[in-house]
C-alpha cells in the first residue's frame, strides 16, 4: 500500500496527507490521539483496513495539525482542525466523502459534518464520544489530570498500547512499535496539549444539528471508552444508526475485527442513499448593535450621522472578509453575520470593536452557535433568536458569548469572565453567558 506523500496548505499551517485507491467515493479518516502518516499505515491491521475500503472507495489520510508530518502548531481548536480537513480535501479533489472518525477524531468529525454537510456524504464514527464529562462517560478533573500526567511522563515508550489495547501490554513488538510511533507523531507537550483542550471540549450540542447519515460503531466491552457514550450519540443524532462490536480493546490490533468495521461501513456506504442539499447547517451568529445610536444621531444630525453609519459598514464587510464571515442581514444599526467557525467569529468581534472605537462608536456584541435554517434571504431558527438576546445582554464595547460557544473554543487561548446564569427574553431555559476577556 505504497503512496506518494502531499502537503496540503491550511492558512500557514502544511498538512500531511496521502491518498489510498482510486475507488469511485471518497473516505476521509480523522484520527485519534497520535497519527503518522508514515508509521501508522505499516500497522499490520491498518494495511488489512485499506485494503477492505480502497475496494470500493478512495481513501485519505492525513496527519492532524501538531502531529506527523504536519506542522507543529500550538492553535488546536476544532475550528481550525475542521478548516485542516477542508485543505485535506481540496488539495485532494475530494469534493464530497464519508468522514470516518477514530475515537479523539470523532469530536472533529462531528463538527465538520453539521458545518460542512454539503461536503459530508456520510459520517462514521468508531470507539468515539461526545464529551468526557457526561453521565456515559464521566472522568473527574483530578482522575484526567491523573490520567495526563501518566501519558506525559511514559510517552515514547508506549503507553498508548497499555491505555488503549491492554490485551496486547506484554507483546513486546506491539509496544515496541508504537513507542516508535509516538515518538515519531508527537512531543510529550502536544499530546499534553491536546488532551487537555480535548478534555474541555463539549459537543453534545452539535449531535441534534447533524443532517448527514450517522453509523456509529463501538466495541460492546471498550475498557477506555464505554459503549454508552457512542450509543449517546446515536440516540442524539437524527436516523443515526448503532452497531456493537465485540471485543475490549479500544485500540483495533486484529485483522478479524478490521473485518467487521469494513463489512458495517461498506454497506452502509455503498447502500441507496437518497443525498438532499443541506436546509440546516451549523453556524456561529454574530449580532453587532451600536450602543446609544438615537442620541449619538441626535446629538451629531443626520447628514454626518449617515456617514459615520457608511463608515460603520465599510468596516463590518472589511472584518467580516478577513475573517470568513458572511453578512445576513442589516435592521437599523444593527447587523447579523454567519461564520463556519466559533473562534473565528470571537476574533472578528474583537478586532470589529477594536476597529469601531477609532470610529467614536461604541458596540454591543454577542455571539452563539447552533443549527441554522438556511432560507432564500438569509437564515433563521431559535440559534438566531439566541444569538440576538445574548448580544442585548452584552454592554458597551464587550463580546458576550453562549455557553455553547466557549465549549467550542477550548484550546483556541481565548479567555472568558463569567457572567452568570441568564433568562434570555422568548428562549427557553436558562443561559450561561461569559465575556471575551
Amino acid at each position: 500500500m505504497k503512496s506518494p506523500i502531499h502537503y496540503a496548505k491550511s492558512g500557514d499551517v502544511h498538512i500531511a496527507y496521502r491518498t489510498f485507491g482510486d475507488g469511485p467515493r471518497d473516505i476521509v479518516l480523522i484520527p485519534g490521539t497520535i497519527s503518522h502518516v508514515e508509521l501508522l499505515w505499516e500497522l499490520p491491521s491498518n494495511v488489512h483496513l485499506l485494503k477492505r475500503l480502497t475496494a470500493f472507495a478512495r481513501v485519505i489520510v492525513f496527519d492532524k495539525r501538531g502531529q506527523g508530518l504536519s506542522d507543529r502548531v500550538a492553535d488546536l481548536t476544532l475550528e481550525e482542525r475542521i478548516g485542516d480537513v477542508r485543505a485535506v480535501m481540496d488539495a485532494a479533489g475530494s469534493e464530497t466523502a464519508t468522514i470516518y472518525g477514530w475515537s479523539e477524531g470523532g469530536q472533529m468529525s462531528l463538527m465538520f459534518a453539521a458545518t460542512y454537510a454539503e461536503r459530508t456524504s456520510a459520517l462514521v464514527l468508531y470507539g468515539s464520544y461526545a464529551t468526557m464529562k457526561s453521565e456515559q462517560w464521566a472522568i473527574p478533573p483530578e482522575l484526567a489530570e491523573r490520567f495526563l500526567e501518566e501519558v506525559v511522563t511514559h510517552w515514547g515508550e508506549g503507553v498508548l498500547v497499555a491505555l488503549n489495547a491492554p490485551s496486547r501490554r506484554d507483546d513486546k513488538a506491539v509496544v515496541q512499535w508504537f513507542a516508535g510511533i509516538e515518538r515519531a507523531g508527537a512531543s510529550p507537550g502536544s499530546i499534553r496539549d491536546l488532551l487537555r483542550a480535548n478534555y474541555e471540549i463539549d459537543a453534545r450540542h452539535l449531535l441534534a444539528s447533524i443532517r448527514v447519515p450517522t453509523l456509529i460503531l463501538h466495541r460492546s466491552g471498550d475498557a477506555l471508552v464505554p459503549a454508552a457514550a457512542g450509543r449517546y450519540m446515536a440516540e442524539h443524532i437524527p436516523g443515526a444508526r448503532f452497531a456493537e462490536i465485540p471485543g475490549t480493546d479500544h485500540l483495533v490490533l486484529d485483522k478479524e475485527t478490521q473485518d467487521v468495521i469494513a463489512d458495517e461501513i461498506e454497506e452502509f456506504i455503498t447502500g441507496a442513499h437518497q443525498r438532499l442539499q443541506p436546509d440546516r447547517v451549523l453556524a456561529t451568529v454574530m449580532f453587532v448593535d451600536i450602543v446609544g445610536s438615537t442620541e449619538r444621531a441626535a446629538e451629531i444630525g443626520d447628514e454626518r450621522w449617515h456617514e459615520l453609519l457608511d463608515g460603520y459598514y465599510a468596516a463590518m464587510r472589511t472584518e467580516l472578509t478577513a475573517f470568513r464571515g458572511r453578512e445576513v442581514d442589516r435592521a437599523g444599526d444593527g447587523l447579523l453575520a454567519t461564520f463556519d467557525g466559533p473562534a473565528r467569529a470571537i476574533r472578528c468581534a474583537g478586532s470589529v470593536r477594536d476597529r469601531l472605537r477609532k470610529l467614536g462608536l461604541h458596540v454591543r456584541i454577542g455571539l452563539h452557535t447552533g443549527e441554522v435554517e438556511l432560507v432564500a434571504d438569509g437564515v433563521r431558527g431559535i440559534a438566531v433568536h439566541v444569538g440576538a438576546r445574548v448580544a442585548a445582554q452584552a454592554g458597551a464595547d464587550e463580546v458576550l458569548v453562549s455557553s455553547t460557544v466557549k465549549d467550542l473554543v477550548a484550546g483556541s487561548g481565548l479567555e472568558f469572565a463569567d457572567r452568570g446564569v441568564h433568562v434570555l427574553k422568548g428562549v427557553p431555559d436558562e443561559w450561561r453567558l461569559y465575556s471575551v476577556e
